[in-house]
Parts: C-alpha cells; sequence; structure tokens
C-alpha cells in the first residue's frame, strides 16, 4: 500500500459528510454524518462530560480512504464497555488512565461499523494509525467498541478482545405477522405476550408510529421529555437535547421513528427508535403513566410489529435484560478491541479478557436455555 497520510479532526464538520457517508457500504444510522455531528453542535457532547472529539482520517493525497468515529475520554461514562477496574489499577500503579482514545458512537451501544473503510487493508491501516498515535499522543490506550465482526481481522494479535451479551430478535422464520411469530414459541410464553399486550389494549391506550419527517413538534417534544423523566428516575444526567432531536429529524427522516402510546388523545409514553435498512435500534423510552405492560409494549411489541410490517429483520432494543428473552430477543455476543500502550498491564489484562470470554459464553449458552420458541437448541 502507499504511504497514508493520518489526520486528526477536531469536529466532524471538517470533512465533508458525502466522503464520510461514502466509506462504507452500510446505511447504519449511528455512523451517519448526519447523527455524529448532530450530537457535536446541538450541545450533546461536552469536555466537562468526558467527550472531546478526536476523529481519525486516512488521506491517499487528496483522498479520504478511511476514517473512525473517536474521542478522548477524560472518563468511562456513556460507552457500555465497562473498564472502570482498569482504570483503578492504574491508579494504583501510579499511571493515569485517562485521557483515554475512544472509539464508537457516544451513548450508544449499538453494534456497526466502527472502521470505515472499502478495503480490509485500509480498516488495518487505521487500527494501525491508531496504536501509533496513542502513544505519540501520551495516552494510554485505544478502544474501538461495538464494531462489526468481520472487522476483527483489522486488529493485530496484541489487541485484546472483549466480549458481551446483547438480547437480539431476528426474524429467522420469514414471519409475516405478529400471531405468526407467536407461533413458534411454547404455549407458556405465547399465552404471557398475548395478555400483556391486552392489558394495554383494555386500558385504551392507542399507538402512533412517527417518522421524522411525520413527527410534529409536539411529538419531538413529548418524546424528550418521556426521555428526561427516565433519566431523572435513575439520578443520570440526559445528553440528548431537544434541538438534537430536531435535526436529526430533519437530517434523517425516514430513520428516525418514534412509537407515541395516547390515551384520551394524551401522549403517556414514547420510544425513541433509529432505523437501517434491515434493523431497527432502540434507544430510549419514557412514561408518565404506570399502566400494566405499557414497558413492554412501548419498547418490544411495537417495534417488533414495526419490523413485520416493514421487512426489517433484526431489532436491537438496547443493553442489558435478561427479561427480554422471555419475549424473544435472545442472547448475542457484541465485542470491542482494546489497544493498552503499557505492555505489562497489555500482558495481564490480556489474560483477564480471555477469562471473561469464556465467562461470558458459558453465561450466554447458560442463558438460551430459557428461549421461549419450540425449536432452540444452539446460540445464533
Amino acid at each position: 500500500m502507499p504511504a497514508l497520510q493520518a489526520r486528526i479532526h477536531e469536529s466532524l464538520d471538517a470533512i465533508p459528510a458525502e466522503r464520510w457517508d461514502t466509506l462504507h457500504s452500510t446505511d447504519h444510522p449511528f455512523v451517519r454524518h448526519a447523527f455524529l455531528s448532530a450530537l457535536e453542535h446541538t450541545g450533546c457532547l461536552r469536555a466537562d462530560w468526558g467527550w472531546v472529539p478526536h476523529h481519525l482520517t486516512l488521506w491517499d493525497e487528496e483522498t479520504l480512504v478511511a476514517a473512525a468515529p473517536m474521542y478522548l475520554k477524560a472518563n468511562s461514562h456513556g460507552e457500555f464497555v465497562f473498564d472502570f477496574a482498569w482504570a483503578h489499577a492504574y491508579g494504583q500503579h501510579g499511571l493515569e488512565y485517562y485521557p483515554k482514545w475512544l472509539c464508537g458512537v457516544p451513548y450508544s451501544p449499538v453494534t456497526g461499523p466502527r472502521l470505515l473503510a472499502q478495503t480490509p487493508e485500509h480498516r488495518h491501516a487505521l487500527a494501525v494509525a491508531m496504536t501509533k498515535l496513542c502513544d505519540a499522543q501520551e495516552l494510554s490506550s485505544a478502544h474501538v467498541n461495538f464494531h462489526l465482526e468481520d472487522e476483527d481481522l483489522a486488529f493485530a494479535e496484541d489487541w485484546l478482545l472483549r466480549e458481551d451479551i446483547q438480547y437480539h430478535w431476528n426474524n429467522r422464520d420469514g414471519w409475516t405477522t405478529f400471531d405468526d411469530y407467536l407461533a413458534a414459541m411454547d404455549a407458556k410464553h405465547r399465552k404471557n405476550i398475548r395478555q400483556e399486550r391486552a392489558k394495554v389494549e383494555r386500558a385504551g391506550v392507542i399507538f402512533r408510529v412517527v417518522h421524522g419527517d411525520e413527527a410534529s413538534a409536539a411529538d419531538l417534544s413529548a418524546i424528550h421529555d418521556f426521555y428526561l423523566q427516565t433519566f431523572s428516575e435513575y439520578g443520570n444526567s440526559p445528553a440528548l437535547t431537544l434541538e438534537f432531536l430536531r435535526e436529526i429529524a430533519c437530517t434523517m427522516p425516514r430513520q428516525l421513528v418514534l412509537f407515541i402510546a395516547e390515551l384520551d388523545g394524551i401522549a403517556i409514553a414514547g420510544a425513541l427508535c433509529l432505523r437501517s435498512s434491515d434493523t431497527l435500534y432502540g434507544r430510549y423510552w419514557g412514561s408518565h403513566a404506570q399502566l400494566p405492560g405499557l414497558h413492554f409494549e412501548t419498547c418490544y411489541y411495537q417495534g417488533i410489529d414495526y419490523c413485520l410490517q416493514h421487512g426489517l429483520t433484526r431489532f436491537e432494543p438496547g443493553a442489558q435484560g435478561e427479561h427480554k428473552i422471555a419475549r424473544g430477543f435472545l442472547p448475542t455476543l457484541v465485542r470491542s478491541h482494546h489497544w493498552i500502550v503499557d505492555q505489562r498491564f497489555r500482558g495481564a489484562l490480556g489474560d483477564w479478557c480471555a477469562a471473561e470470554r469464556r465467562d461470558v459464553r458459558r453465561h450466554a449458552a447458560q442463558l438460551h436455555r430459557h428461549s421461549p420458541f419450540r425449536t432452540d437448541d444452539v446460540l445464533p
């Protein structure tokens, strides 16, 4: 390969959107220039929250050939690949773990392309550039979170692989209706889901499904209010602004999907999702009412219905939650790679990551035995 020039960008707006978006062949919403740049200029990323844009690009003269969405992190919040113990161990040895360099999507534990390039060689070149620039910038480490499995080959053996479990829905049998989907389950789980949905229907709740270009100002405000309430209930600081929702509703109109629950014409709950051509991604939900089954209907069943109606084959409703298994979301392995500059820590953490992977895979196999489907013998 010819020598490539690496550049660092403190704002995604410094990179033309069309150049960025043509680096990968997917329509994954979370790596689109419109999504990532909106986070930057609508107040969602703040240095005092530990997020500083530090994007990496590779150039063949004046042609952009590869890029990665990257951030300098002063903490490990909003990443969902937990390394707090690593930072603590660094501190115990008198070393600074922060700042570190993260390749990922802020606040979004969503698997997707991270090394944006058209060729495997350019993806590998990105990973090599991360290791060299990490050392040159006196950073402790580089982390590539929730990347695609086919990006594994980009990383040299001294990168550390971590795995975790999420719960994903897949239309593996070509279901076209919700009843088709339920028919694949055993009687107990099928009955429970029907009862949960019936409770919401008997309460008089009606759902509207709204895309970004169909959403009114009131719809966007309502969804944002639900989001704020959920974060308040858990004592967390909300990062997404109403301005962010307004912007992506305009720039990604058919990829933003809102599920709004109404009672007597008043919005009482809602879920915010994004979609690609084949996958629905559940992100946030909230409610001003406590009704039996409302959470499951808003966050899961409405999304499954949407996938069946629109021909989407996959639904990722977010991180964590073993309760999702009973609703048809099966354990799925997600991955990340980590480069540790200090060779001593890299060796010790390599052993730790190998043990963690064994434990995660063992736990995933155990969880899969609780599948609600009648014929489910192996991990997907």
